[in-house]
């Protein structure tokens, strides 16, 4: 599922492959790998590639009404 979204997040930009291995620093058969879910990307790598494409990763719990981002949430010891 994860690399159907990464795909969807690059074309929706209208960029190749080829453009967004180079805005995040993996190969282009990298970026091909973790859409055809052949590898799987980390969370850090995947929170890249929403960022380069302008998207927001988050969190929405149903039940408490509550939005967690990697931008909102407090980074405390657990």
């Amino acid at each position: 599922m994860i690399g159907k979204i990464l795909k969807t997040m690059r074309k929706s930009n209208n960029l190749s492959q080829e453009q967004i291995s180079k805005l995040v620093g993996y190969a282009r058969n990298t970026i091909s790998q973790y859409e055809t879910e052949t590898i799987q990307p980390d969370f850090k790598t995947i929170e890249k590639i929403a960022n380069e494409c302008g998207y927001e990763i988050t969190f929405y719990n149903k039940k408490l009404n509550k939005t967690l981002t990697t931008k909102n949430i407090d980074r405390e010891e657990i």
